[in-house]
């Protein structure tokens, strides 16, 4: 199981493809099956990272509280063990706070793509997503948080039951969600953002209940390199319910910036 270490942390990732890297950042408490989607999408023209963070999955769970920048600090970890000098990051929610704070911080980051994120931790709530692993029932009602009433209800049962299954495998418990959470805590990326000089784009569903869209827009307006894109009656999660057009965005975005490293 590859895994990279900052201090006595191991945090897993897996990695396939060719090409440049595009690495993923999940959101808060998810494991790294939420970029299934785009992973599949990825690996192939570019080389496709996930890792899960500290408190989820095969990471390690160490107490809490967790700090944004030792979040960022495990992203540098994963990309040192993997050798990567310059990545384009995908991170949704705390996955996009974590991929700004690290855009900022390190030399490592070529663009960024950011879903359901803004600017300030106060503009976050991500409590309705979570739910215990071990509640099948909790798992499947909180997919009503973070995907749109339409998606849910236009897939077949096998669908739901799958994304529960990973889950169930693979999400944070209440201790590794809530040492998460407090990373947002005290999240104000108003005054620097003008330090996060990379190409950006900030995607939105504008059904999302979690992050308000005009918080991802206020984000992009503020980002020197950063543009908005909306995506109509699709929730939080809006890289699974709207995957096709998402990864029409995302592949073409990488293209027309895969010189710009």
């Amino acid at each position: 199981m590859p895994t990279a270490t900052n201090g006595n942390t191991s945090l897993y990732y897996d990695r396939a493809g060719e090409g440049d890297p595009v690495v993923f950042v999940p959101e808060a408490g998810l494991g790294g099956w939420c970029w299934g989607w785009q992973h599949a999408a990825v690996a192939g023209p570019y080389e496709a990272v996930v890792w899960d963070l500290r408190g989820t999955g095969r990471s390690d769970a160490p107490d809490g509280p967790y700090a944004l920048e030792t979040l960022a600090a495990d992203l540098e970890a994963v990309l040192s063990a993997c050798e990567i000098p310059n990545a384009h990051l995908v991170g949704c929610g705390l996955g996009g706070a974590v991929a700004l704070e690290a855009a900022r911080t390190s030399s490592r980051v070529a663009t960024l793509t950011l879903f359901g994120t803004a600017p300030r931790g106060a503009q976050f709530d991500l409590e309705p997503l979570f739910a215990p692993p071990d509640d099948r029932d909790a798992l499947a009602d909180s997919l009503e948080a973070g995907l749109s009433a339409e998606f849910l209800e236009s897939q077949p049962a096998d669908v739901r039951e799958g994304i529960v299954d990973w889950r169930a495998d693979g999400d944070a418990n209440r201790a590794g969600w809530e040492a998460q959470i407090a990373a947002l805590e005290g999240f104000d990326a108003t005054e620097w953002l003008v330090e996060v000089t990379q190409p950006t784009q900030v995607i939105h569903g504008d059904a999302d209940e979690l992050v308000s869209p005009s918080a991802g827009r206020a984000l992009a307006d503020g980002l020197p390199r950063g543009e908005f894109a909306a995506l109509e009656d699709a929730g939080h999660l809006a890289f699974i319910e709207r995957s096709r057009t998402v990864n029409d965005r995302l592949l073409g975005f990488l293209e027309a910036h895969t010189d710009d490293e």
